[in-house]
């Protein structure tokens, strides 16, 4: 709940703007890192979820490692406080200039996801004398159930190495010992999974990988299970810090590493969507034959998730009157940008609006401001710290 005097701070701030709530993100993250270390679990913050500096200077200051997903994001992760030790290095197109970057940092792994990646970074690693850490990442094939541009862990998807290029893979790394070292396996199936059965079968599968290296005389140290914990969109004030300790727990049941490898997961979202909300001021109603619509200051240029993947994200009105309240109307709640797409939610019903108000859109602490543009030359960002 956002209390009264942050909402009479809000009024004379200019929107739309981030507000950042410290104490739930600090409690956030020590649960799930309490949750995580009753089983001997190491957890890195994904940033492509939030990199705002207040954010990940939080983040690192209790203890967490960093997943990245480019050269920058290293750059940021280290410049923020993360030990260079604790931070993983995924995705499908690094360039040869992140690759040098990861190697300088001195990483935990790189997330290698093709036959193709794995000779460049040997080859990198060979002209710069270091040994690269690699992790391979497969994948499982487990459909996560969630929206298809957020599902990763299909053959059809273009993450993970095929099948048919592990043997070589494995064949290269032992053939560059110099240059190449096996560390680990990956893991990652996708986004916002709620439905835990999922990792439940990621589970399984991981075991049944694992199996197979073991028969060939490999025992990684890392086993790297992802990360893609959904959290609760549609009631953020009930759930506002998803149960991890029975999402660590499926892995304790179900996961079978040997004693000597290492648990990692890479968790985004869970850790960060609810401490953020997007604050907003209401510039007109206009009521139409059939619609009622809401328009915002806020537009796809500062949350682009509805208009991306036609996401939900709950919508408050922030102190209306009695009399607003008395009078609850639909409103099709958008935005200012040039594009019909511009759209937060249709049909929300919320008390009667009027120019002015100022509504909270709620759940956006992930994947909000780190995807925000300048389109249509759009104002920068401000933002409010409750501390």
């Amino acid at each position: 709940m956002i209390s009264t005097d942050i909402i009479e701070q809000f009024k004379k701030e200019e929107t739309p703007l981030y507000y950042y709530d410290l104490p739930l993100l600090r409690e956030t993250i020590s649960t799930a890192k309490a949750a995580a270390d009753q089983w001997g679990y190491h957890i890195h913050y994904a940033i492509k979820a939030n990199a705002n500096p207040r954010i990940l200077k939080e983040i690192s200051a209790l203890g967490l490692g960093a997943d990245c997903v480019s050269g920058l994001e290293i750059e940021q992760a280290v410049d923020h406080g993360f030990k260079s030790k604790a931070i993983v290095f995924a995705g499908v197109g690094k360039t040869d200039k992140e690759i040098r970057i990861a190697l300088n940092q001195n990483i935990t792994a790189f997330n290698v996801e093709s036959w193709e990646e794995l000779g460049v970074i040997g080859a990198i690693a060979k002209e710069m004398n270091k040994q690269a850490p690699i992790a391979l990442r497969i994948n499982p094939n487990i459909d996560a159930k969630t929206h298809h541009y957020i599902t990763t862990g299909l053959d059809e998807n273009k993450f993970g190495i095929p099948m048919n290029e592990l043997e070589g893979c494995i064949t290269y790394i032992r053939e560059n010992p110099t240059s190449l070292a096996l560390v680990g396996l990956h893991f990652h199936i996708g986004s916002q999974i709620t439905d835990w059965h999922v990792f439940k079968r990621l589970c399984l599968k991981v075991n049944e990988w694992n199996a197979w290296f073991i028969e060939k005389g490999i025992v990684v140290p890392i086993l790297n299970l992802g990360g893609g914990l959904g959290i609760n969109y549609e009631n953020p004030e009930g759930e506002p810090i998803v149960d991890f300790v029975a999402f660590f727990a499926i892995f304790g049941q179900f996961l079978e590493p040997r004693p000597e490898q290492q648990i990692h997961f890479e968790l985004g979202r869970s850790l960060v969507a609810n401490c953020g909300n997007l604050i907003s001021r209401v510039l007109y109603i206009k009521n139409g034959v059939n619609k009622n619509f809401a328009i915002l200051d806020a537009g796809m240029t500062e949350l682009l998730r509805p208009a991306l993947y036609q996401a939900y994200h709950q919508i408050d009105c922030l102190a209306p009157s009695n009399k607003q309240v008395e009078q609850i109307t639909p409103y099709d709640v958008v935005g200012p940008i040039c594009e019909s797409s511009d759209c937060f939610g249709k049909n929300v019903l919320l008390p009667k609006l009027v120019r002015g108000n100022l509504l909270a859109i709620r759940s956006a602490g992930a994947y909000g401001e780190v995807m925000s543009s300048r389109y249509n030359l759009r104002q920068a960002l401000n933002y409010y710290f409750k501390e």
